[in-house]
């Protein structure tokens, strides 16, 4: 069996795309088409459903993917280093959720990038679950870091850690609810006051009130911004109440900036995932980070 069309296959099914692997490959869309229909017809059996939008793999597909890909992977891995070239030195390129990544990720692998003789350099991407895990996929990144857990033998997924998502407000706000408010008429205590969010949706505010209170929120956001940053400093010079991950805000608190409004007995949790490609930590810098993120997780929880 051509290798040659064991790559392209390899990519089409990653991107989910004859096009997309067609850019990805520096090849022309026809191209990649026939040699899709060429390991098809040597094979005797169909890979891939082609629909409107992209391709779907066949099981036939899905299991070649999963037995082949990992060594078209280490085969790249030699081609590109050298048989003689110290493969621990190499360029990381990881994605994840910008703030983790940016506040706990990247410190835990600083290290990494020190002089030793094994560094390791990084790239950094920042993008939402579904966007990181498609370029995972699609060989754009070694690793990811995500909320979302991968279906399929393609991806494969370790969980990292959880993150605790705390109810939040400058102490202004606090004093306005009045001591004894939450407890005594919950969720409707914080219906008139503003609310600091990522997105339109609320998903934080939600997914906190659905988990504590039982019940959907029914205030809409004041300030809305893309990032659980700005999200802290807004929350910090009072624009409203927020749901932040409590490694984010631990210090707000510490200080007494912000508030604690909630302390559940079991509070709002959400995962993170360490994702690569199957077949990829037999690659050593990629394993290097890997293991050193799951290490350093220990002290996150």
């Amino acid at each position: 069996m051509d290798l040659a069309l064991l790559r392209t296959f390899v990519t089409v099914h990653r991107a989910g795309s004859f096009t997309r692997a067609a850019a990805l490959l520096g090849l022309s869309q026809p191209a990649v088409t026939s040699q899709i229909r060429t390991l098809e017809r040597q094979l005797g059996r169909p890979l891939f459903l082609r629909q409107a939008r992209g391709v779907t793999p066949t099981t036939i597909g899905d299991e070649l993917a999963h037995k082949a890909a990992p060594h078209l992977d280490a085969l790249v891995e030699i081609a590109e280093t050298g048989v003689d070239d110290d493969s621990s030195s190499r360029t990381l390129h990881l994605a994840g959720h910008p703030e983790f990544t940016a506040e706990r990720a990247l410190p835990a692998l600083t290290e990494l990038t020190g002089d030793d003789g094994r560094h390791v350099a990084l790239r950094v991407s920042f993008g939402n679950a579904d966007e990181t895990l498609e370029g995972l996929a699609a060989g754009h990144h070694d690793l990811a870091i995500t909320t979302a857990q991968p279906r399929g033998g393609l991806l494969t997924a370790t969980p990292l850690c959880d993150e605790e998502h705390v109810l939040v407000a400058a102490p202004r706000w606090a004093h306005r609810i009045g001591p004894g408010g939450l407890r005594h008429k919950g969720a409707h205590a914080l219906e008139h006051l503003p609310v600091v969010e990522v997105h339109e949706s609320m998903p934080f505010i939600a997914r906190y009130w659905a988990s504590v209170f039982d019940s959907r929120p029914a205030a809409s956001g004041t300030v809305v911004v893309p990032d659980l940053r700005a999200v802290l400093a807004c929350a910090v010079s009072g624009a409203g109440l927020a749901v932040l991950p409590r490694y984010l805000c631990a210090s707000a608190l510490e200080r007494g900036d912000l508030v604690a409004l909630v302390d559940p007995a079991v509070p709002p949790l959400r995962t993170y995932f360490l994702v690569v490609r199957t077949g990829t930590l037999a690659m050593p810098h990629i394993a290097r980070a890997h293991e050193w993120l799951l290490r350093a997780a220990v002290e996150w929880s």
